[in-house]
């Protein structure tokens, strides 16, 4: 074989090898994204148990598209959609609970508590790292943007029926 016939054959034997390394590292980096907070779909919740503080906890149900209390007043559609949000919310990065102390990030006892269609998230303290906040859900505590942490509504309960 010439020369220029074996470079060319291990040059092309290199980009071939390089390929498949970055295919590689492609999968692998796939797999390691930590996704959603939850695998439900926003829209598709139904019920919705939220607990600031020491408050009692209220309790929301959708029927017919809109979301009512437990009490069978309407509730603020666009404020429980805020709430029903923090489903999707992208997890930055998922720790196992024995990592922490959890009185020390703010989940014991929790800012705030949101149960949706059952499945139940603790939110904790603000991270020091940035504008994020921890997430206990059984073993595994996630870090979060702070902007899915539940809050108060903003206005009274009270909505104008349209």
């Amino acid at each position: 074989m010439k020369r220029s016939a074996r470079s060319r054959l291990l040059l092309l034997l290199g980009v071939a090898a390089l390929t498949a390394l970055a295919l590689w590292q492609w999968q692998r980096d796939a797999r390691a994204v930590p996704g959603a907070l939850l695998a439900l779909d926003p829209a598709a919740i139904t019920q919705v148990t939220l607990q600031l503080g020491d408050a009692p906890a209220a309790h929301y149900a959708k029927r017919d598209g809109h979301w009512w209390r437990a009490d069978g007043q309407r509730a603020d559609d666009r404020y429980l959609a805020t709430l029903t949000d923090a489903a999707a919310a992208p997890v930055l990065q998922w720790r196992a609970a024995s990592d922490f102390d959890a009185a020390k990030i703010g989940l014991d006892p929790p800012q705030a508590v949101l149960t949706l269609d059952g499945q139940r998230l603790v939110f904790g303290a603000m991270s020091a790292t940035g504008p994020q906040c921890y997430v206990g859900m059984g073993e595994r505590v996630a870090l979060v943007s702070l902007r899915f942490m539940p809050r108060e509504a903003a206005t009274s309960e009270h909505v104008e029926l349209r």
